[in-house]
């Protein structure tokens, strides 16, 4: 009767000619046939990824081709082990054969408390929410990437958080990383030469959660090593979630190729909740900490807090604490007292609009905003014209196809290349910098 480490051998044989050259070399030439008992057989890999990989990806390829090599119909499992280059004598170098896989417990970095069920959703975060809900529950099938922005205090960590605290459950495997947190981890891999190890973290993940990734804009090294990773991950099917402050096309980046595989999947907006929305968030979070406050208050609050759910929740909870320590039940008077002393969000600082700023910029350049619009050349209309973009794109949001079209009907591309130079020149071109900055001094407040 052939040993275990001869049937595997055959099947590997087989394998080979099955699947490509990069997945063999990968997942396959270091394994080992460690037992074969009853209609049970056991795969030894060297590392866990591995692992996992070949029992997500290969487990029913390689199934079949047992069952071919054997003659008979068997169970296939792949379990770590110290040393499966060399034949094993006993079951001591290799653990048993688990009637179940362990359960993967999710990442330390992840938030338990942000869930899907926990989130409120309203029409400022509908879209958002579906998608990400549908990317937790088929990784790398749906919406990859999923690229989630708006501003601070929306609800994009919450989602971020969701998706990998599911995904978890659901016994996937999930890597979570700021873009400052990858930064690091990458420039001390090559420090420390421990590239492949930074490689194998983020390249063998079934989902990669990046977040906050317009903090990897003025790093291209990092940019090539993400655009790498992405490569690898999306090829394999495996799933990508980003957030930011900004969409795709607002960022300067030196790896242009990554802003528009950012694109390939879905791009989506958390917004400023609405009036709705903000109550619904007010009372389910009242309702979880088991605080009777009746609506007139929550209306109080709601009106306060218009455009941040975070200073929102913050503002419940300045409430309740303050009403805890004056031994009161929660009124309207209390809550007026306990927020006295911050300025309500409906109070609204001065925004700029697209055509104050292209003033301020014509009169800082003492030329007129009409030959902003023209197709003049002369390097300094020139430089103005990619500052007022810049500064449009910076304050207003303006989507750039509105931009263009403002200044003369000029296209998406142009316009996006104007604002991605004032971008970079911003952290490299004193000229620049001082430019900008006493045209944003002009702007009325």
């Amino acid at each position: 009767m052939r040993s275990a480490k001869e049937i595997w051998e055959a099947a590997k044989g087989a394998l080979q000619v099955q699947v490509n050259r990069a997945n063999y070399e990968t997942w396959l030439k270091d394994t080992i046939g460690v037992s074969y008992q009853g209609n049970q057989f056991l795969v030894g890999t060297p590392r866990a990824f591995a692992k996992e990989w070949l029992e997500k990806r290969l487990h029913s390829l390689v199934k079949k081709t047992l069952i071919n090599v054997i003659g008979q119909d068997i169970e296939v499992h792949f379990q770590v082990c110290p040393s499966p280059s060399r034949v094993f004598d006993s079951q001591e170098a290799c653990p048993r054969i688990l009637d179940s896989p362990p359960t993967r417990s999710p990442s330390p970095k992840l938030n338990p408390r942000y869930t899907f069920d926990t989130f409120v959703v309203g029409s400022s975060n509908r879209l958002a929410f579906a998608a990400a809900l549908g990317v937790a529950e088929e990784p790398g099938h749906k919406y990859n990437p999923l690229f989630v922005y708006g501003e601070s205090g929306l609800g994009k960590t919450h989602l971020m958080h969701a998706i990998g605290n599911q995904a978890s459950e659901n016994g996937f495997e999930v890597t979570y990383a700021s873009s400052e947190q990858f930064t690091n981890e990458f420039i001390n891999a090559i420090k420390e030469k421990r590239t492949e190890e930074f490689r194998h973290k983020f390249r063998s993940t079934d989902l990669f959660l990046i977040e906050d990734i317009q903090f990897i804009t003025g790093k291209p090294q990092t940019q090539q090593s993400l655009f790498h990773t992405f490569n690898e991950l999306h090829n394999a099917n495996h799933q990508l979630v980003i957030t930011s402050d900004r969409p795709p096309e607002s960022m300067p980046l030196a790896e242009s190729k990554l802003q528009s595989r950012f694109e390939w999947g879905l791009v989506t907006q958390v917004q400023s909740p609405d009036l709705e929305t903000r109550l619904a968030i007010l009372y389910t979070k009242a309702d979880r900490q088991k605080v009777l406050i009746d609506k007139a208050i929550f209306e109080f609050i709601a009106h306060r807090c218009q455009r941040n759910v975070r200073e929102l929740e913050g503002s419940l909870n300045r409430l309740i604490a303050y009403t805890k320590m004056m031994r009161k039940t929660p009124s309207l008077e209390l809550a007026e007292q306990a927020l006295q002393d911050k300025t309500p969000d409906n109070i609204l600082p001065y925004t700029p609009t697209p055509t104050s700023i292209l003033n301020a910029v014509a009169d800082h350049f003492k030329i007129s905003s009409d030959s902003l619009k023209t197709r003049a050349r002369d390097n300094q209309i020139t430089l103005a014209r990619q500052i007022a973009i810049y500064l449009i794109r910076e304050k207003t949001n303006y989507p750039l196809q509105a931009v263009g079209k403002l200044l003369g009907g000029r296209d998406r591309s142009t316009v996006l290349q104007s604002y991605q130079k004032i971008a970079a020149k911003m952290s490299t071109d004193p000229v620049v910098q001082q430019n900008v900055n006493q045209i944003l001094t002009s702007l009325p407040t």
